[in-house]
């Protein structure tokens, strides 16, 4: 489908964070998924590492963003590029809201501190 309204693009819930896939194979992709991360204001992020590279594109707010202990500042305008099996965290900073659009390729896995390993249903 070459057009997904706002309306059909479905919502997740984890860690305390919504996504919003519009971009999957479910809606039509063969090679990329996309989504809204929405991330309340003073969370503190979940480390994991992406199989795949991702690009997140900070919409609105402010982030703390480790990467293999290395430590970044993201506002709105900036791009994270998250390389494939970098450990990654993003923790809100300030009082509004993170917003970012990410993009992966299809076939994403995270796996987390405890070595288990997810696939997040709007990236597959």
């Amino acid at each position: 489908m070459p057009v997904v309204d706002a309306a059909s693009a479905e919502q997740y819930e984890v860690h305390g964070s919504r996504f919003t896939s519009y971009v999957r194979p479910a809606t039509g992709s063969a090679q990329l998924c996309a989504w809204r991360l929405d991330v309340p204001a003073g969370t503190t992020g979940v480390p994991h590492r992406p199989s795949r590279e991702e690009v997140l594109a900070v919409l609105a707010g402010s982030a703390r963003v480790t990467l293999d202990g290395s430590q970044f500042a993201a506002a709105a305008g900036d791009v994270i590029l998250v390389p494939a099996g970098a450990e990654f965290q993003v923790d809100v900073v300030g009082d509004e809201p993170l917003r970012a659009w990410v993009t992966t390729t299809v076939g994403l896995t995270a796996t987390l501190a405890d070595g288990t390993t997810m696939t997040p249903p709007w990236a597959s």
